[in-house]
């Protein structure tokens, strides 16, 4: 896939990156003084240095968010691996997989059908908008979930359903641009199958080949670390944290090299490494430092690459060619995934959760990393393969998810305590 064929001097992107950075401080400075939630700060604060104070264009926002996006989707994804727990999946394993199969799908098909009707878009492009919303991302409510006290077991319902849906959600958006560009797959082994296949049976073939070969890729590299920290002693700072971001890359090159997903790859890798002990029946002082370690390591870079995702997709808008009516148009949207979408998809887990956990699990699913950082994919896309109609339905994409990513967590952090209270006791 080329990237954008956008000219920008070292100097234009050295401002930008340091714009972005002290735009994160101020979201930080700014959410500790008032509570209000980090990351739709950093997407409003984006906006003000963005398309509103012109301090970074929306060109070279675009530009550097393509290279930024997947490096910091894998970074955020891999450090959310490790903090997955084998006994928690086993005990909610029901819930937590039908959320994350038929939740996952169902979002995307009922936001996509209401997209395309509103817009009057063709319906991969609906479908292909679902795609990019249809994952969660509660990371913005966690510090809430602990303050409020909500239930352990609902709390790691949702936290686990995001983590493994976060990489679902992408590998079903690229099942998305196949539908709407079949050229995208490229290179990869299962291209001569697809060829030979009808296109949405292609597609299914597609997503289960990325599920399928990611989660062997990423459980092969986890079990050569394994055997290089015992081996080698590579426990300590800094070999351990140098080889955590080996891991990182090297799975997500690997799983990109042969057309799967690089980012499930890299959130295997995590939950293999994270839960060692299980996987490997027997205990290792030496990789138990060294899961620590990459812990502390990737969460300071996971807040890093949140900081410019988030900003960098405030700043992408452009506002001169926005119209009040696709404005309005794109909160309607945001607000049918949040109240319709998502509860209706949900509904599944609804006889083995009860009507009040269900509700709120349902109305507790914001948006975030993943559809924050695929928002922008159909623009960018668009001009790379020459698209013209693709470049236009992108930007109404663009508008629409980053509405829902603001809607999703405003709403949503404000409401934790009342539906906790009201549903929860």
């Amino acid at each position: 896939m080329s990237p954008p064929t956008f000219e920008f001097g070292i100097d234009t992107i050295a401002l930008a990156s340091l714009i972005v950075l002290l735009s994160g401080i101020l979201s930080m400075l700014i959410s500790r003084k008032t509570k209000f939630p980090f990351t739709p700060l950093l997407v409003i604060v984006g906006i003000l240095v963005g398309p509103v104070l012109s301090w970074i264009l929306p060109q070279t926002a675009r530009l550097l968010f393509y290279y930024v996006r997947a490096f910091g989707l894998f970074i955020v994804l891999f450090a959310a691996g490790f903090s997955l727990k084998l006994d928690v999946l086993r005990r909610h394993k029901l819930v937590i997989t039908l959320l994350d199969t038929i939740g996952l799908l169902g979002t995307a098909l009922i936001a996509g059908w209401f997209f395309s009707w509103v817009f009057k878009v063709p319906w991969p492009i609906g479908f292909l908008f679902g795609a990019v919303v249809s994952g969660t991302d509660p990371a913005t409510l966690i510090p809430l979930f602990q303050e409020h006290r909500v239930p352990k077991d609902v709390e790691t319902i949702i936290i686990t359903e995001a983590i493994f849906n976060g990489p679902l959600a992408i590998i079903l958006t690229m099942v998305a641009f196949f539908l709407v560009i079949p050229e995208i797959v490229g290179s990869s082994p299962i291209e001569p199958v697809l060829e030979g296949t009808r296109l949405y049976a292609a597609a299914i073939l597609y997503f289960l080949y990325q599920i399928l070969v990611s989660a062997a890729i990423g459980a092969a590299i986890a079990l050569l670390a394994y055997h290089a920290i015992e081996r080698l002693g590579l426990y300590r700072s800094p070999y351990t944290q140098i080889l955590g971001l080996a891991m990182a890359f090297g799975g997500y090159v690997a799983g990109e090299f042969v057309g799967a997903s690089g980012f499930l790859a890299v959130t295997i890798i995590g939950l293999v490494l994270g839960n060692h002990r299980d996987f490997f029946k027997r205990g290792s002082g030496k990789v138990d430092e060294a899961v620590r370690r990459n812990v502390e390591f990737n969460d300071v870079l996971s807040t890093f690459s949140i900081i410019f995702i988030f900003v960098l997709l405030g700043a992408s808008l452009e506002l001169a060619g926005l119209k009040w009516e696709t404005l309005l148009t794109s909160i309607l949207v945001a607000l049918f995934v949040i109240f319709v979408a998502r509860p209706l998809s949900s509904i599944v887990i609804l006889p083995f959760t009860g009507f009040r956990r269900f509700l709120f699990i349902s109305l507790e699913g914001p948006k975030g990393a993943v559809a924050a950082s695929m928002a922008i994919l159909p623009v960018v896309l668009g001009r790379v393969y020459e698209i013209p109609e693709l470049i236009v339905w992108g930007e109404l994409i663009l508008n629409a998810g980053l509405m829902t990513v603001l809607l999703s967590m405003l709403l949503e952090s404000a409401w934790v305590s009342v539906l906790r209270r009201r549903l929860l006791g």
